[in-house]
């Protein structure tokens, strides 16, 4: 059976999608970069989108594997232990997440303003915490995940640098110490591959029965959590090849729709959102003091368990410095949950106040035109 010439495009498209992007990742990876399979993902189809020889879309299909991978990953990373070792300052750490919360909605509300940003797509890209799932699902909860790809990242990169100076030079930390290691033993490949099947069929198999936003990662990751905590994951651990793959779909789901406007706006409003981001950390930084105070830790490991974004970076420095790593992971840990968890709430209060707003305009309006 013969392929059309437009089918025989869109495959030439794929091809040369998938060459850029393994090509441009190899180089991010020797080079260092945070998040390379998503960064290299989303430049490349950028690049290819604006020159015209970029796929038309994502499949569908293909999008909400990425979100239930992603959310079978970030499942599991709830240990038990990391949440145990809060022990009472558990309280404290949900105060400073929903206080981060807070203050990034209200600088999302605020570079919602501009004409080139909807108030809802502003808060989608400020949110500081699970950047990769904030991307993945800002289309599904009608935000413009262009532009939450670009400032999402944007903000990680903004701490990754500023973690290190901002610890040798406010906290006088030593990172000359060790990284951190795994200690834990990787399950056979197979074993976690039959695990993230299982839970990523039965994540999506509610989502598609139970109606929920962002169902599709949020599902996925409330069982393998569950599943965790229960330790009813008979150990298995997701293969280490799954979250790069997720996050190369969920690159070129952002990319591929990327056009000259989309991008000169998203340019136009960079310089709002760096400052804005810039202010995001600062507060975060005095949840950092409040939180020192009030558990008891050092004003290093607050400083580190509130850094809006950064996780991997923050765990070295803290394992590298000698603070307590396990406390800085539970407050991260928390943070990252309620971020993904509250967001797509917080959007359905966005869409449901947009609606009522257009509601009451329109009401003087049709009495004026009557009368």
């Amino acid at each position: 059976m013969a392929f059309s010439p437009a089918r025989r495009r869109e495959s030439r498209h794929w091809v040369l999608l998938g060459a850029a992007t393994a090509s441009v990742w190899a180089i991010l990876t020797v080079l260092g970069a945070p998040s390379a399979a998503l960064f290299s993902a989303l430049l490349t189809a950028i690049v290819l989108a604006l020159t015209g020889v970029a796929p038309k879309r994502v499949p569908k299909w293909a999008s909400s594997l990425a979100q239930a991978a992603l959310g079978v990953v970030i499942g599991s990373m709830v240990h038990a232990d990391t949440l145990r070792s809060l022990g009472a300052d558990w309280l404290p750490a949900v105060a400073v997440a929903l206080g981060t919360l807070a203050v990034s909605v209200g600088a999302g509300a605020l570079l919602g303003l501009r004409r080139d940003v909807d108030p809802l797509t502003g808060s989608l890209s400020l949110i500081a915490g699970g950047a990769t799932g904030l991307v993945a699902i800002a289309r599904e909860l009608g935000g413009d995940d262009r532009m939450v790809a670009v400032i999402q990242y944007l903000r990680v990169a903004l701490v990754v640098l500023s973690l290190p100076v901002v610890a040798v030079l406010a906290f006088d930390a030593d990172t000359s110490g060790a990284a951190p290691s795994s200690t834990g033993t990787p399950s056979p490949w197979y074993l976690g591959l039959a695990f993230l099947a299982v839970v990523m069929g039965a994540g999506l198999l509610v989502h598609r029965f139970v109606p929920m936003p962002a169902g599709a990662l949020l599902a996925p990751l409330t069982i393998a959590a569950v599943l965790e905590l229960t330790d009813l994951n008979f150990g298995a651990t997701v293969p280490a090849f799954v979250l790069p793959l997720a996050l190369v779909v969920v690159g070129w789901q952002a990319g591929v729709a990327f056009d000259r406007e989309s991008l000169r706006a998203i340019g136009r409003t960079l310089p709002v959102a760096t400052v804005l981001i810039i202010g995001i950390g600062v507060v975060c930084a005095g949840f950092g003091v409040a939180l020192a105070h009030w558990t008891g830790a050092t004003p290093l490991e607050g400083y580190l368990a509130t850094t809006p974004g950064g996780l991997s970076a923050v765990l070295a420095i803290s394992a590298a410095s000698g603070a307590n790593a396990t406390f800085v992971a539970g407050v991260q840990l928390i943070r990252l949950l309620l971020m993904l968890f509250l967001a797509p709430l917080l959007t359905r209060g966005f869409v449901w106040f947009g609606r009522r707003r257009r509601q009451s305009a329109a009401v003087p309006e049709l009495v004026t035109t009557s009368s």
